[in-house]
């Protein structure tokens, strides 16, 4: 058995984990509070501004905001757009949607897009080549993501691999087929028609509309992208929680173990003495 001075030295190392895990779990439950209200702002924004898009009437498909001659250059493979963390801190939901994506993956028909530092790490070990990474923006708002939507113009079929929020002690990994996703929401339509016999568009519809379509784009990805960062603070949240009772558990048995050990030296001293004492007895006996 240890002595108490180590033990205690123990104790105090694992108060400090106790602690730093507290606080992160505190840090983690803040940002869960502010992203959720940024993804519900977002929501109610792209749903006004779908409102608008879906009564304008130039054709009957969504054409991502390319312009006329993009349609014979665009790549035939499929666009990979994977979402994850900056770092390894998010508790083990990153390794949940690679290898959802990985099963999918066939190098001669895909291309993989990363978002987020510790998906590029993850994809370079396993020696899984990508095109392009971007880091996960740090901010919750703001969100720039024209760069993607750039990316996503030139393939013909885009898949979005995100994480999304379920509760704070369950989220799920998701994917989404961008291009069908927003072409069957293209059709639903509204009875009130906006057309060139009632408004004036500048330099004409057709320009208006890709403008829509590339401002919707921008917004549908920074939603994925927050939701990501939602499910990753919450997985965050749900292992510093179980860090944080482990080390709890651990620095109660390292105490218990610190007073056994005190009364394991008390005893043995007391035995001394009594040992002694008999000694003593019998040289005078």
């Amino acid at each position: 058995m240890k002595r108490p001075a180590e033990l205690a030295a123990d104790e105090t190392a694992m108060l400090t984990l106790v602690e730093l895990t507290s606080a992160f779990e505190g840090i983690a439950s803040l940002r869960i509070s502010q992203t959720k209200s940024k993804v519900l702002q977002s929501t109610e924004f792209f749903k006004e501004l779908w409102g608008i898009y879906s009564q304008l009437r130039v054709d009957d498909g969504f054409n991502f905001g390319r312009s006329d001659d993009a349609e014979s250059s665009l790549i035939e493979k499929q666009l990979y757009i994977i979402i994850t963390a900056e770092g390894g801190f998010s508790g083990d939901i990153d390794l949940k949607l690679l290898k959802l994506m990985l099963a999918d993956y066939d190098k001669e028909t895909t291309d993989i897009l990363v978002v987020g530092h510790h998906g590029a790490i993850q994809l370079a070990q396993r020696g899984v080549e990508y095109i392009k990474y971007y880091k996960l923006p740090s901010r919750d708002e703001r969100i720039n993501s024209s760069p993607i939507v750039s990316t996503v113009q030139k393939y013909r079929s885009t898949v979005i691999y995100y994480q999304e929020y379920i509760s704070l002690m369950n989220q799920e990994i998701r994917k989404i087929e961008l291009v069908s996703s927003i072409q069957n929401k293209a059709q639903e339509g509204e009875e009130n028609i906006i057309d060139e016999s009632t408004y004036i568009f500048e330099p004409n519809a057709y320009a208006v509309t890709a403008h829509l379509e590339r401002s919707m784009m921008q917004i549908a990805i920074s939603q994925l992208i927050l939701q990501s960062k939602l499910a990753q603070y919450a997985s965050r949240f749900k292992a510093m929680s179980a860090s944080h009772k482990r080390s709890e558990e651990e620095r109660a048995d390292i105490h218990l173990n610190f007073n056994r050990s005190k009364r394991a030296i008390k005893d043995e001293r007391l035995k001394e003495i009594i040992n002694g004492l008999k000694k003593v007895r019998a040289g005078q006996a």
